[in-house]
């Protein structure tokens, strides 16, 4: 027995991690051939074999980098209950960690991905090393799909499904470990699942295994989350990969306001073309999104190999096709699946475009969608190691090393990007409405939060402190968005069971609606069309997670009708009227809306969108799927967005009182008021001041000139005489024409308005007293007249004939000396003669010249030699 001992531990290379293991487990009995070492003859001998199907992987395991790191796993695990794994795509960390993790404990493994097929394609490929069919040893779960037997102890899911079996059953009875794949992709469910499972082993399960494996660098901070578990770094064994930089030619560009362009999808097959001539192996396409992975297929039509498309549409036989290596060249054009989580074998190029799709949410608007971004330097150097996992490699990238340096090092975390609504809804069923009390990588914006926080307060989801209610724990036990979980629940009622099952999974599948028109999507998948085999899994689980009581409601209307109640019911307000004598629509939220040209849906009254996004700088958002819906079954889906309101508005320089009945945004009916509000005629007020200027108040001449003596001394002075330009006035309406704003209520009012007093709230106490002093309003000149003094130029003006200012050696300065009055001397006629600040100057200088032109016009008047030592007049001489 001894030697025996000795050869399988020297089968298992040194891996002492399994011995423990397997010296408990059942043995069973081979016929080993082998040339003995003392002679050339045959030798046959018995070699004991576990029989459980794990112990054999582990004690011959594939010859994967990450076996190097399985003793030290198990020890972290043994000592800790936790362990973070650090190893680079291809070291084979999904393949071995599950297994060895397994033979340490009696329950169920759970190892999660972050898509349905990696599930599938993990499962399947371990299943394989262990020589049984999946849904043995091995199985998966995943939505819609579910392989797992009384035998199952590895079990592979997407991290939703572990997050619904945690709402469920928190303890997780009969699950000794989980292992979370892929963690560094940083999407939302994976962060989410990652904090309860911590929270579940500190306050439920501290005997869980926890073990987290990441690509990328952030283990350290993974660690830390799992309170400071060991980290266990696998090095990689990549074959060296050449770079292949394909820029883009001159005058191409990548996209355009349609999305990208034709001729960058050109570019990108070029490449793949060029590849396959200088290139050796199976060829490995990245693309955004599965439109661009069709027009690019469609574009190697003729290419020397079999041109494969790889995304979670297709069917799972499909899928499998692209995945597994035939006996002709392969072209596998894919999306992000096969970026980290998904091995494609044979693959020895790389051909990336360089761009992928994230979550981008207008919280303003309600909309949230996807859109395409660059990649990330970290996402881009992942995608080119898919190329020296198997020998030397080659990746060519659509884009210049230029470009490359100004990418960004690591793509953004889901959650600061994300709708956040069904994470809010997941914390307050879990019990923790305030994310600060979890272990998340980061935290969540707060204003995505707040929207969220909103629409589940709309949907009846959740408390004003975001507790869930019982409502919102139906909604949460439906697997679905919890916009379209309430649609589920509430559509059964109305159009029936399976009808409302058919709706939602076409919204959750995301199949394609030509022409936006989702009912003639639900027709084709009902005909098995493209996405049928997703969209009738999905309509099977929905319609078992209604409650027992309305899954056997029958249909109760036509399709039409009830695919436009059911989205109407998901997204109230995303409900939308034609814009009268226009083709644009109105959405309940406020945002503009059009149809692509074309559209069977164009002119419809009223419409249920579905989904829309609105390009950077574009005012209206492009309708990709609604179906048509009637005005009476708008106001009952959306019966929380009717309301009636007073409404005083500024229009066309006048107020406008309406007492309004509007769904959302979208006004349906309205009366003119007679008595409107004052607090809401002030307001209205308020606006058309902002709007259109302070030259709709009545400004008097001494109003005028009481606003100009103001802004002399705040010119001069400065504070506290106050600021009275236009923008100073506007923003502080309420401060100086509140009273009279109180009392106004129709536009006619406004004329009655007195500015001038208004003006003088504003003046500064005590100085207030010396306005008069600072800034008279007139002064007086030797002929004993009080002359008005114009304040509306840099420098304050006084006009006055020459002869009233005989005697006037100099005049008088205003702000307490600082600023002389500029003499305007005029004729006779009251014409201008001469402008000085100077007066003394002025009868040595310039009085001669002008007595000599005008005592001759002038007879009458006097026009002495000397005016300083002449008596002043205001009339004609006598």
């Amino acid at each position: 027995m001894e030697g025996v001992e000795r050869q399988r531990v020297r089968r298992r290379h040194g891996h002492l991690l399994l011995q423990q293991a397997a010296e408990d487990a059942l043995f069973f009995g081979v016929e080993h051939w082998q040339f003995g070492h003392a002679s050339t003859l045959l030798t046959r001998h018995t070699v004991l074999v576990p029989a459980d199907p794990i112990q054999r992987l582990l004690a011959d395991p594939p010859d994967l980098p990450v076996r190097a790191g399985l003793d030290e796993i198990a020890a972290a695990l043994r000592t800790a209950g936790t362990a973070v794994v650090q190893a680079p795509p291809g070291t084979g960390k999904t393949t071995l960690v599950p297994p060895a993790v397994a033979a340490l404990v009696d329950g169920k493994v759970i190892v999660t991905q972050p898509r349905r097929i990696a599930a599938r394609a993990a499962a399947r490929r371990l299943a394989q090393l262990l020589g049984e069919p999946v849904g043995e040893t091995v199985g998966y779960s995943v939505r819609g799909d579910r392989s797992v037997g009384a035998r199952t102890r590895i079990e592979v899911v997407t991290t939703g499904v572990l997050l619904r079996r945690l709402q469920r059953d928190p303890e997780l009875r009969g699950i000794a470990a989980v292992v979370l794949d892929e963690v560094h992709e940083r999407q939302l469910d994976a962060d989410l699942t990652l904090a309860m499972l911590v929270d579940v082993r500190a306050h439920l399960r501290p005997d869980l295994l926890l073990v987290a494996m990441s690509a990328t660098v952030e283990a350290e901070r993974t660690a830390g989350l799992l309170g400071h578990a060991p980290v266990v770094t696998v090095p990689g064994a990549l074959h060296p990969v050449t770079e292949v930089w394909c820029p883009l030619p001159t005058g191409v560009r990548r996209s355009d306001d349609r999305g990208l362009t034709p001729r960058f999808l050109d570019h990108v097959a070029a490449c793949v073309r060029r590849a396959l001539v200088e290139q050796a192996g199976d060829v490995l396409v990245f693309l955004p999104g599965v439109g661009e992975v069709s027009a690019v297929v469609g574009r190697l039509a003729g290419a020397e190999a079999d041109v494969r498309p790889l995304h979670g549409r297709l069917p799972p036989r499909e899928q499998d096709l692209a995945l597994t290596a035939g006996d002709r060249r392969r072209v596998v054009v894919s999306t992000a699946v096969a970026e980290s989580s998904l091995t494609v074998p044979g693959v020895r190029t790389v051909v990336d475009a360089g761009l992928s799709r994230q979550p981008r949410t207008d919280h303003r608007r309600g909309l949230a969608g996807l859109v395409t971004v660059s990649v990330s330097r970290a996402a881009a150097e992942q995608r080119a190691g898919r190329a020296g996992r198997e020998g030397p490699g080659a990746v060519y990238r659509c884009w210049s090393q230029a470009e490359h340096a100004h990418l960004p090092p690591h793509p953004e975390p889901e959650i600061a990007t994300a709708d956040l609504t069904s994470f809010a809804l997941e914390i307050a069923t879990w019990g923790h409405p305030d994310p600060s009390g979890l272990a998340l990588m980061d935290q969540p914006p707060a204003s995505a939060m707040a929207a969220a926080r909103a629409t589940l307060a709309g949907l009846g989801a959740v408390e004003e402190d975001g507790s869930v209610t019982d409502r919102g724990r139906d909604i949460a036990q439906v697997a679905a968005d919890p916009r379209l979980a309430r649609a589920l629940l509430d559509g059964a009622e109305a159009v029936g069971a399976r009808r409302a099952a058919e709706v939602v999974a076409l919204l959750s599948e995301d199949v394609r609606a030509p022409g936006a028109d989702l009912v003639a999507a639900l027709r084709s998948v009902r005909r098995g069309g493209p996405g049928a085999p997703a969209w009738a899994a999905a309509v099977t689980q929905l319609q078992a997670s209604l409650p027992a009581s309305q899954r056997g409601s029958g249909e109760r209307m036509t399709d039409d009708v009830a695919v436009g109640l059911v989205v109407a019911l998901a997204h109230p307000d995303r409900i939308a009227r034609l814009r009268p004598g226009g083709t644009a629509y109105l959405m309940t939220s406020g945002t503009g809306a059009v149809l692509a040209p074309g559209s069977a849906l164009a002119g419809q009254p009223w419409l249920a969108i579905a989904d829309a996004d609105r390009r950077p700088g574009v005012r209206d958002a492009t309708i990709r799927s609604a179906a048509p819906l009637a005005e009476d079954l708008a106001l009952e889906a959306a019966t929380a967005m009717w309301h009636e309101s007073d409404e005083v508005g500024w229009t066309d320089g006048r107020v406008v009182a309406r007492r309004v009945v509007a769904l959302g945004a979208i006004e349906l009916s309205s009366v003119p008021i007679n008595d409107p509000p004052p607090e809401l005629v002030a307001a209205a007020v308020r606006d058309g001041l902002r709007q259109e200027g302070l030259t709709v108040l009545p400004w008097t001449e001494a109003a005028t000139a009481l606003r100009h003596r103001m802004a002399f001394l705040h010119r001069t002075l400065g504070a506290p005489w106050p600021d009275v330009s236009d923008e100073a006035l506007t923003s502080s309406i309420e401060t100086w024409l509140g009273p009279e704003l109180a009392r106004i209520r129709g536009t006619r009012d406004l004329r009655r308005i007195d500015v001038t007093s208004a003006l003088r709230r504003l003046l500064p106490w005590p100085e207030a007293g010396r306005l008069d002093e600072l800034a008279p309003e007139r002064v007086t000149v030797p002929s004993g007249s009080a002359v008005r003094v114009a304040y509306d130029g840099d420098q304050p003006v006084l006009a006055v004939r020459i002869q009233e200012v005989f005697g006037w050696t100099a005049a008088p300065a205003l702000a307490d000396g600082r600023v002389p009055l500029l003499l305007h001397l005029l004729s006779p006629a009251r014409r201008p003669a001469a402008v000085t600040a100077d007066l003394a100057s002025f009868w040595r200088s310039g009085y001669p010249q002008v007595r000599s032109e005008l005592r001759g016009r002038y007879p009458k008047h006097a026009w002495p030699e000397d005016p300083t030592d002449e008596p002043p007049r205001r009339g004609v001489r006598r």
